[in-house]
Formats: C-alpha cells, structure tokens, sequence
C-alpha cells in the first residue's frame, strides 16, 4: 500500500507541472490552427500554441491525460483509503498523511511507557481505551507517531488520526467516528482530545460504543486532570492508562544523551530540550523548558495553571471548583497554584500562604556559609544583606503574593483541593517522614519536575545580586555566595530525585521513606516487607569521600532506634557524585549509576 501512496503523490505531483486542458482546432483564414483550451473559474479558457511549441505542447498534454487515467485507476483501487473519499467534520488524517506523520520520529528513541501503547494497540481485549497523558512536552504526540510509524502496512490501512481542536465537539466527533467504523477503520488516536469543552462530560462514547464495536481508541492530551476527573466519571474502569509526566533519570538519559546528574537538575521534567536535537547540547540548553525564569512561569502557567482551571471549568459546568471557586472569580486561582508550586519540596502547610515568605533556599545556605570549614568559603554575608528586600524582589519575580495582598483569604481547603489537584497532573508525590518513634509519619512531598524547582533557585540568586550589602562584595565574593546557594539547592534536589526515583522503581513489597532522629535524619531509608530488614542510605552533592558524610551510619544510637523499628539493617550507603566503592563497611554509590541501574 505503502508504493501505491507515494505513486498517487508522484503522479499529482507531475500533473501538477504539465499544461492544464485539451488540444481544439480553430480555423483561421481557411487553416486549422491549434489552440490549448481548459476551464477556469468555471469559464472556458484558450491559448494559441506557436509553431515553434506544438510539439512539446501536444506531448504534454498527452501525457497528462495518461497520468490522469492511471492516477484514476489508482486512486478508485483498495490501496486508497475510502476515508479520503469522505467528508468529516473534525481533522481526520489517513493513508499518506500519517505516512508524511511518521517521517520526522522515524530514527527518535522511545519513551519506556511506549511498550505499553503498543501492548494495548495489538493486544486482544476491546471495550477499553486508551489514555495517554501527562503534562505538557513529555512525549505524547510523539509516541502516537511512533506508534503508526511501527504499524504493520495492514494496520496502517485501518488507523486515523485526528487532532482534536477547541471547536470540535462530542456530537462532531460521534458522527465522524461513525462513518469511520462504517468504513471499516479500526485503529483511532484522538490528539488533544481534551480541547472539546465536552469531553470530560461525554467521554463514555469512546468506551462503551465504538471501544465494544471492536475499534482501539487511543486518546491523548495536554489537560491531565480532565482525564482524572473522566477516569472517576464517564470511563471508570473503562480505560488503559499510560501517564508520560513523570521522566526518571535513566530515561532522560537515554533519550536525550546526558549522563550528568547537574544537568538534570537544571533541566528535567520535559523533553523540549530534545526535541530538535538529541545529541547538540547547546541547543538543548537554549531550547529547555526551565532554562530561566520566564520560560518556566510560562510553562507553569500554560501546562499547570491552565491545565487545572481548564479542566475544571469543562467537568460538571465547573462543579469541581469547590472551595477554588471563590479564588478563581477574584482572579488569584494562579497566584495561588504558582506559591504552592515554589514551596512544593518543602513543606506544604498553610504557613506558605498566612506569613511572609520565606525563601528556604536563602536561610539554609546562610546556616550553611556559617558553618564552612574551609575559611576561603565561610561567610556571614547572608546574614548581612537585607533578607526582607531580598524576598521582596524574589517574590516580584516569582509573581507571588503575600496573604495581605489577597483580597481571598487562603484556607486549608484551598491548600488541600490544590494539592489534591496537583497529585492528579503526577506533579507531586507524597513521601511521609518516618521518625524513631512509633508515631504518625510526618508529611513529605517529592517535586517530579526538577527543572522547574531549580528555575526558581536562580530567581533567588538574581534577586540576591541587587542587594546593596550584598552589592558591595567583589565579583568573586558574589560569585562564591551565589553558587553555594545553588549548591544548597543542587544538594537537596539531588536527595529528593532518589528518593522520588527509588520509590517509583521499587514493588509493593518495599517502603521508600526518609527517616529523621532527634538532631540526626538518613537521607533515605529502603524497608523490605519480605525480610522485615532495611538499608539506610546518605545522599551527598559531592564528588568527594569525607567521613563526615557518614557521621550518622557510624552513629549507635541511630543505628539502634531504626533496627527496633524496620529490623535488622543489611547495607549502609553514601550515594554520590564520585565513583562507586567500599570504605570501611561502607558501600559509597555513583548517582549517575545508581539512578540508572532502577528498573
């Protein structure tokens, strides 16, 4: 079918080049004179042919009326898709179009979710769909291409795509799919399907008509929580769900060729930086989705905030706002969701919102500068710059509001029905803190887009620099301040990628978890519900073995409090930025290695 496509382009493409009608005769002073004659605008058109151009002419036209008659004869065959035969209403795209499609994927690597679309594609069972989403430049229109680019020739002669657009409809979409099913399609990937107002409200059309009618519908979209809120509504139990939000280390490193743990930082949680090229690093740096301030707001705005008040306004005529009703009609719903975000891998608690803010990041590097030990990095200067002017500008740039500048007064429901909302767009993952104590975990939430968090890190370094005291330092004094606060961050980053990591990777049977002490804490602590044992883990920004780094593995007391809660422990590890080996007992574990080697 494949060869019979590219001969229909061809042939348009030759007929388009050769002279348009047919060869009449005029007689002219008692000769017969030729003359080329076609339709134009529904008018009859003619032009003498020169002696010197008859023949050319005449050959031409002749051999467009062949390629006409083959391309008839091709395009009245079964190797043309009836559809293209068809009227639709919405986008629908078959035979050669989804060839040209896959043509720009064709030597891409694929997601490791993408065995999954594939297993549904092939597999046997109907009545289903399939959802696949997640937030936005994570992959998903990309593997619907990969996915027609790996179909069988029989398969591709049966699949449509169709992008959905904001002025589409369910009533539209029922009457194309219609014609389609009638038509004998059977393979159907619906892109941007939550752009229709009501989908949400009528998403049960897929499954329970044309999914039973034997079709495999593949549904994917950019507004996350309008599938969540379809998955407890129209398709409960209706649907295969493929999320794409969450890119762990090991993947991010084999799709986009970067091995470096700081680069990850900087940059995951999207595929931007690799879409254009893989393997050219200062295009990736350029072209990243948290490369600076205002892209990430950008995105945060477009891919979160949007994708939430979306999604809520086409659910239930936006009965799902809840108590996010009355932010959203004073116009503060983003504000809101942006503040939460800043704070997310801290602790998110109704302080964020109540008291001034607070920049984590600038307290816990000025704590640290005080306790260097190195002299040439020790300095009290952040506890000299004027910290509230330095939040004040921090907070300009982060576009966050103080609780005095809310004309809404921010409660515990509100940080609830956000959170909640969040934990549906896989943004944010719970992880409770662990203590000695037998007691109630304490709340732990883990950030899956590193890139964005550390976006806002550089925020703070840009604010800091127009501090007056902080502006009277040599550049080389603002240099060092401004780095170790990022390294502050880069540090505490790099403890929460592990944990978020090792949790997902881990089965049932393991629990993943931080655990803290009076005055002590393990980075991570990995429990087997099988052996009733443990491993305990540090987790260190750094690239080099100091003994402090396992002050608190050697420490008895520590030790002691967590064997009599998870039992006995079986490996002590430092995980880090240089290279794996054993000191005294201690296995000390390459990041980059160990992220890779989580399956």
């Amino acid at each position: 079918m494949k060869e019979q496509l590219e001969r229909i382009q061809e042939l348009e493409n030759l007929i388009s080049k050769l002279p348009q009608g047919s060869i009449t005769y005029k007689t002219i002073h008692g000769k017969k004179q030729p003359y080329l004659q076609w339709t134009e605008n529904g008018k009859t058109r003619s032009k003498y042919i020169k002696i010197t151009e008859r023949d050319a002419v005449m050959e031409q036209v002749s051999l467009r009326r062949s390629l006409q008659e083959e391309l008839k004869t091709l395009k009245s065959s079964s190797f043309v898709p009836r559809a293209a035969r068809v009227s639709f209403e919405t986008n629908v795209v078959v035979g050669r179009g989804l060839y040209a499609m896959t043509e720009g994927v064709r030597d891409w690597e694929k997601r490791n979710c993408f065995e999954q679309l594939q297993k549904y594609i092939n597999g046997s069972g109907y009545d289903r769909v399939c959802l696949l989403y997640g937030l936005r430049r994570t992959g998903k229109t990309t593997m619907l291409r990969q996915a027609l680019l790996e179909m069988s020739e029989d398969q591709l002669g049966k699949a449509v795509y169709i992008k959905a657009r904001s002025v589409d409809t369910m009533a539209a979409m029922n009457r194309d799919l219609k014609k389609l099913q009638e038509l004998g399609y059977k393979y159907i990937f619906i892109d941007e399907v939550t752009l229709m107002p009501d989908f949400i409200d009528s998403a049960a059309l897929f499954s329970d008509i044309y999914a039973a009618m034997g079709m495999k519908i593949v549904l994917s979209g950019t507004d996350s929580l309008g599938f969540w809120f379809t998955l407890r509504q129209e398709l409960y139990d209706r649907a295969v769900t493929i999320h794409t939000t969450f890119i762990p280390f090991r993947e991010y490193s084999r799709l986009l060729g970067i091995d470096s743990i700081d680069e990850y930082i900087r940059y995951g949680g999207t595929l931007r930086a690799g879409e254009l090229a893989f393997d050219d690093a200062d295009v990736n740096a350029e072209d990243a989705s948290f490369r600076d301030d205002e892209t990430t707001r950008r995105y945060i705005d477009t891919a979160i905030c949007e994708n939430i008040q979306h999604s809520l306004d086409c659910c239930k005529d936006g009965r799902y706002y809840r108590h996010l009703q009355s932010l959203y009609d004073a116009g503060e719903l983003t504000n809101a969701i942006n503040r939460v975000i800043e704070d997310m891998t801290h602790r998110f608690v109704l302080r964020t919102f109540t008291k001034r803010f607070k920049s984590h990041d600038l307290g816990s590097a000025a704590q640290l500068m005080r306790k260097e030990t190195d002299p040439m990095r020790k300095s009290d200067i952040l506890d000299r710059v004027n910290t509230e002017d330095v939040t004040k500008r921090l907070m300009e740039l982060l576009d966050i509001r103080n609780q005095e500048n809310l004309s809404i007064g921010i409660t515990k429901a509100h940080i609830a029905e956000i959170k909640e909302y969040l934990m549906a767009l896989d943004l944010i993952v719970e992880s409770p803190v662990e203590t000695s104590v037998a007691a109630e975990p304490l709340e732990g939430i883990l950030f899956a887009q590193p890139g964005m968090r550390y976006c806002q890190a550089q925020a703070l370094v840009y604010s800091l620099r127009n501090d007056p005291v902080f502006a009277e330092l040599s550049e080389a004094e603002r240099n060092m301040v401004c780095e170790r606060i990022l390294e502050e961050v880069r540090g505490r980053m790099m403890e929460e990628i592990v944990l978020l990591e090792t949790t997902k990777a881990l089965d049932k049977n393991h629990r993943v978890f931080k655990m803290t002490f009076a005055g002590a804490e393990f980075d991570m602590v990995i429990f087997s519900d099988k052996t009733n044992s443990c491993e305990c883990y540090e987790i260190k920004h750094s690239d080099q073995i100091v003994e402090h780094q396992t002050r608190y593995l050697t420490d008895a007391e520590c030790l002691k409090a967590t064997e009599r809660r998870f039992g006995p422990i079986t490996g002590k590890y430092v995980i880090y930025r240089g290279e794996s080996c054993d000191v005294n007992g201690i296995h000390y574990w390459n990041v980059e290695a160990y992220l890779k080697g989580l399956a």
